[in-house]
């Protein structure tokens, strides 16, 4: 049993080997496959005609989709932390709208979330550079975190107080009829979005939307910097050199390096 899980760990979970990229080709041809019956069948004419296809269609792709999250929880050292994993939950999310359907309508609309398993492209194709790049922005996201939080704080004060002044200002009569009404009225401005419908009728007013039109401006550039900044960090902390699809069974990392033996975030031998 242990010969048959290591090579079906191989095929499922690596992409390095023939069998593996066949593998993850075959899934990827059923994902595209599913997201366009998905995208058809909502086309009522064609629906029409087609629907009974469709649901076929759906069907064995979730019965196969199923199968695979089975096997992938049961090939694994650590179910539970494949399953609480990015992709795991993607896969687990990817085998639920048509079972969903059964009880509630609508529900198959949701396979449209199949489309986040096209991200194992990467992978497949060993196109590293985007996967190292994908890395570097969640690491600079992750570091920043606390930064944008203090951020985020500061600019909803600011919002807060901008929408209390215009509904002090404006009054109802100008559609302020609320704080909550002027603090919608502030993000929509200070976003640059601009429904327009609520709008400043008073001089003063006006002056107070101006100045959140161009503070609007002004708070896109602080993420940004503070982003940009870290992923520099980052990207000089990176070890450039080539790295392989190839998954710890321990925690289902990627990334190694081509001559790798351990994992290099955990320290398991690799397969």
């Amino acid at each position: 049993m242990g010969k048959i899980k290591e090579r079906l760990y191989e095929i499922i979970f690596e992409a390095d080997t023939r069998e593996g990229k066949t593998f993850d080709v075959l899934l990827i041809t059923v994902i595209v496959i599913s997201i366009i019956a998905v995208i058809l069948d909502s086309v009522p004419e064609i629906n029409a005609s087609m629907h009974d296809t469709f649901m076929s269609i759906e069907w064995v792709i979730t019965i196969f989709f199923t199968i695979e999250y089975l096997l992938r929880i049961f090939i694994v050292r650590k179910p539970f932390k494949y399953i609480f994993s990015f992709y795991g939950i993607i896969d687990l999310l990817a085998t639920l709208p048509t079972y969903i359907g059964l009880i509630a309508s609508g529900g198959s609309s949701l396979l449209i979330i199949r489309a986040l398993r096209l991200l194992r492209i990467f992978r497949v194709f060993k196109l590293s550079r985007y996967t190292v790049a994908g890395s570097i922005i969640s690491r600079s996201l992750s570091a920043s975190k606390a930064k944008i939080g203090v951020f985020l704080v500061a600019v909803t004060t600011v919002i807060i107080i901008i929408g209390t002044l215009m509904y002090l200002i404006e009054g109802a009569e100008n559609g302020f009829t609320s704080i909550p009404r002027g603090i919608y009225w502030t993000v929509v401005t200070i976003t640059t979005v601009g429904y327009g419908d609520i709008a400043p009728a008073t001089g003063l007013g006006q002056f107070i939307a101006s100045l959140t039109m161009l503070t609007g401006y002004a708070i896109i550039a602080v993420p940004t910097g503070i982003v940009s900044a870290e992923m520099n960090y980052q990207q000089r902390l990176m070890r450039k050199g080539e790295t392989t699809t190839q998954t710890c069974p321990e925690c289902l990392a990627e990334g190694h390096d081509e001559d790798a033996s351990f994992c290099k975030f955990c320290g398991t031998k690799l397969n």
